[in-house]
């Protein structure tokens, strides 16, 4: 129960119809939830508007409505007039659960490539010193234990105000979370201050008729973090740095290889043992210390600069710095799997031309007896991003691995008769083998001494989807099931 007065508090209207002096019993935004005495928010959305339900929530007993239209309901229903429900929502989420972001630190990652990595990576290093983390991002969001699967980035406004009430009940002390440049620009996160707004790159992605109209409306989404937050933390060596910043109006610093950052890498070295790839370099400027991560590759240099940049400000020492970046794990990303003394094998999320050639990068710097790259497509997805796949991986690797991904309502073949055009505009060379466990089951016992093999796609993911129906399907589970079958 809420008062509505109070709920309004932060926010600007016009009341258009009805009394203010009113109790609200829920909160919602989807009009199949709406109860007796609740409050709905009417949200445009791509597909639906809100505000076409508007007289048939009336009906279901809503008390009041939020809109950005007019509407046409009963005098007894209260109609707050607002310039956009979306922004409304958090500002009015955040007043509902009593503003949770004022009792708990709240940093927000974003960039096109890293944030949910470096969330890991935090989070593992504030709870080595003690502190109590919440998470919030692509793969999950992590409440004290319990786990739940994510749906979007950045989830709706309603959501990270709830999660960010449950942080704060549980006591813990701050929130690392991913803010997609879609979060942002939809007010997901609008309605508090993030205690840091982190920027690790940016690159030409996201740019379509569902998402950004252009590379310049995608940076500005991502450059409004850095007007809603006390501390901005940002990559120095990222070319477009200086544009994020337009606007800004927090505190500035910087982390890279730049001799003018604040935190700085310096001193580079590959490391690569049998079944094993890692990176180490010497941190210095505000920082002065040596530092190992059991991830490889140039990107985790930036990734673990930007968690060691963000955790200073926790005052936490080096040794558990060092420890925790040693320890971090990020499923689905460059997540390796020990299966053999000679070859190393790893998961990734890669699933587009510009991640699999990041990937495929980082892997040959470590100059590998062979890069073999497996992987499939999705189903019902462009086309082109099969092309372009299959281009990259027969460029880079020395064998790729054509499989399955998420067929969808596609057959599995004529996927991967897409990719293979790809592949045959190079020289590179390939097997094809639909069923996706076999395919790495193949990879497995084919592995040679010095070989990196890589699959590629699936990452986080443990499903499969074909024909609407979603199979468990889980590729750490695949790769134990086969070496299981291996020795008997």
């Amino acid at each position: 129960m809420k008062d509505l007065k109070q709920l309004l508090e932060r926010l600007e209207y016009v009341c258009m119809q009805g009394t203010l002096d009113k109790t609200i019993t829920d909160f919602v935004y989807d009009s199949r939830k709406v109860t007796k005495d609740s409050l709905f928010v009417c949200i445009e959305g791509t597909v639906v508007d809100g505000h076409t339900f508007a007289a048939e929530v009336a009906k279901k007993g809503a008390g009041v409505l939020i809109v950005s239209k007019d509407v046409i309901v009963p005098e007894t229903v209260t109609v707050i007039k607002v310039a956009d429900t979306r922004y409304a929502m958090a500002v009015l989420s955040a007043a509902y659960f009593d503003y949770p972001a004022e009792q708990i630190k709240v940093i927000g990652i974003t960039g096109t490539k890293g944030k949910t990595t470096t969330t890991y990576m935090v989070k593992s290093i504030l709870e080595g010193a003690g502190y109590k983390v919440g998470l919030i991002g692509t793969i999950e969001t992590i409440i004290g234990d319990t786990v739940i699967p994510s749906a979007n980035t950045t989830p709706e406004s309603y959501l990270v105000q709830k999660y960010f009430r449950e942080m704060a009940d549980i006591g813990c002390d701050c929130c690392v979370m991913e803010v997609s440049s879609q979060g942002l620009m939809m007010h997901r996160t609008a309605g508090f201050m993030f205690e840091m707004g982190i920027f690790t790159n940016i690159e030409p992605d996201h740019i379509g008729p569902n998402e950004h109209a252009s590379f310049e409306e995608y940076m500005a989404c991502k450059s409004l973090l850095f007007r809603q937050c006390k501390v901005g933390i940002l990559n120095a060596d990222d070319s477009h740095c200086e544009d994020i910043l337009k606007g800004h109006t927090c505190e500035v610093e910087t982390f890279g290889f730049s001799e003018n950052a604040d935190i700085r890498a310096m001193d580079m070295q590959l490391i690569h043992k049998p079944g094993y790839l890692g990176v180490a370099y010497h941190v210095s400027g505000k920082m002065d210390f040596d530092v190992e991560i059991d991830v490889p590759g140039k990107f985790s240099v930036y990734n673990s600069l930007t968690a060691i940049s963000i955790c200073r400000h926790f005052q936490v020492n080096i040794d558990t710095m060092k420890k925790a970046l040693k320890q971090a794990k990020t499923k689905g990303r460059i997540e390796m799997i020990k299966v053999s003394d000679d070859f190393t094998l790893m998961i990734d999320y890669a699933h587009n031309a510009m991640s699999l050639e990041s990937l495929l990068s980082t892997l040959k710097a470590y100059n590998p007896g062979r890069l073999v790259c497996l992987f499939g497509c999705g189903g019902n997805r462009a086309k082109a991003r099969r092309f372009e796949m299959g281009e990259v991986s027969g460029k880079m690797a020395d064998l790729t691995i054509i499989t399955s991904d998420n067929p969808r309502n596609e057959e599995p073949q004529a996927i991967i008769d897409d990719i293979k055009t790809g592949i045959n505009k190079t020289d590179g060379k390939y097997v094809e083998i639909i069923d996706r466990k076999e395919a790495i089951r193949y990879a497995i016992v084919n592995g040679k001494r010095g070989d990196v093999i890589v699959l590629a796609g699936k990452g986080h993911e443990d499903y499969q989807e074909i024909k609407g129906v979603k199979y468990p399907m889980d590729e750490r589970v695949l790769i134990a099931e086969i070496l299981e079958e291996m020795q008997s």
